[in-house]
């Protein structure tokens, strides 16, 4: 543990306050302050985030990246039983299966917590509300949007809300979704998702019978007049790249100048990113490559489930089974899910997906147990 990460805590500082400030998710800060695990190639500029953060704030630490050493210990080492703030880990569960003798034991016939197959299953907060409502405005009007959320924050939901939305209303909207099938921001890791590339696809949706030009400058030149052409006949043109994060610098430079492309004043694509929070990392302000996408680039947040709306969100799924959260649980264990997915120090994991996974592993163990409703105890048995 850092000398950083104990002076918050003595001066009662979640850390989820300075995971916002340096625009990173909390678990990236929890590594960095806790098992001295940075962010690649950008130490020094979290650094230096962390320090205005304690000025700002008033948290007066000596040496505040140098380990905190307990008595016979070793700082390189992690040692969870003299660490007091071992349960600000992530408490993040594999993928979990409503076993039958589940399903019998509740009597539901599915898995309320599985995946949403339908727009009347998605639960909708104020914070999803903002952010599926951003990306329509988006669609509709043009601009620069950003979806960022954690893994199971529910950012594939709220990209197939808007597809379905866009279906059921007839708008007149091209979307337009490039595979990102092995994209990595570097040819080592995978494949890189070049400026070319979204070009061919833009092209493929609105003019899918022409073929197209071999050279980029033929071909940017092509894809410019088949815009004009779906424009005059009344469509607007919607481009969306999921697992932005993964997008090299320059394919992140070479969007502006694909919004660029317009008749006049009007913009004839509009651009949203779905990505993890890694993105803030390349859309960084101090970024100097990225200054021109930065200014216009809009971020919407996925936040984790509130506290205070987790029962209404156990509440919401449940309904689709059939059952009230009262048949299944007391309070009690409600709010010990609470207490395992969100730190001490701030950290919520009260994402869609981490609960549903909580949830189906205490109700197998409930089943298992011949328990008819889930509280406290049982939620301590989720390992």
């Amino acid at each position: 543990m850092l000398n950083v990460k104990k002076a918050l805590e003595q001066k009662g500082i979640k850390q989820i306050r300075l995971a916002k400030h340096c625009q990173l998710s909390p678990a990236t800060i929890t590594q960095a302050l806790k098992h001295n695990i940075w962010p690649k190639n950008s130490r020094a500029e979290l650094e230096g985030k962390i320090l205005s953060f304690l000025q700002m704030n008033n948290v007066a630490v000596n040496d505040p990246f140098a380990e905190v050493v307990p008595a016979g210990g070793n700082p390189l080492v992690p040692d969870h039983k003299n660490d007091q703030s071992w349960e600000d880990d992530d408490m993040l569960l594999r993928k979990q299966t409503l076993t039958p003798e589940a399903k019998r034991h509740f009597g539901v016939l599915s898995n309320p917590f599985g995946d949403i197959d339908n727009a009347e299953s998605m639960w909708i907060s104020p914070d999803i509300r903002y952010v599926r409502e951003s990306m329509m405005q988006t669609a509709k009007h043009g601009g620069f949007l950003a979806v960022i959320g954690e893994s199971g924050a529910g950012k594939t939901s709220v990209m197939l809300d808007l597809e379905n939305r866009i279906e059921q209303e007839k708008l007149p909207i091209i979307m337009v979704k490039p595979y990102v099938l092995a994209a990595e921001d570097n040819d080592k890791k995978g494949k890189t998702l070049k400026s070319t590339h979204i070009a061919e696809s833009l092209l493929r949706a609105v003019a899918p019978l022409e073929p197209v030009k071999t050279s980029p400058e033929a071909r940017f030149n092509q894809l410019h007049k088949a815009l004009k052409g779906s424009h005059n006949s009344g469509y607007r043109h919607c481009l969306v790249i999921e697992e932005a994060h993964s997008l090299p610098i320059p394919t992140l430079k070479h969007l502006k100048r694909i919004l660029e492309l317009q008749i006049g004043f009007t913009k004839l694509v509009s651009v949203i990113l779905i990505a993890q929070p890694e993105l803030l990392d390349k859309l960084s302000e101090r970024n100097p490559e990225v200054r021109e996408v930065v200014q216009r680039c809009e971020i919407a947040t996925l936040y984790p489930i509130a506290t205070d709306k987790l029962h209404e969100y156990l509440s919401f799924r449940l309904k689709t089974a059939g059952k009230k959260v009262d048949q299944l649980f007391d309070q009690s264990g409600i709010d010990a899910i609470t207490t395992r997915l969100v730190g001490r120090s701030g950290n919520s994991q009260l994402y869609p997906l981490a609960v549903g996974n909580f949830v189906v592993s205490a109700m197998n163990i409930a089943a298992r147990l011949g328990v008819d409703v889930i509280d406290a105890d049982i939620v301590k048995e989720v390992v």
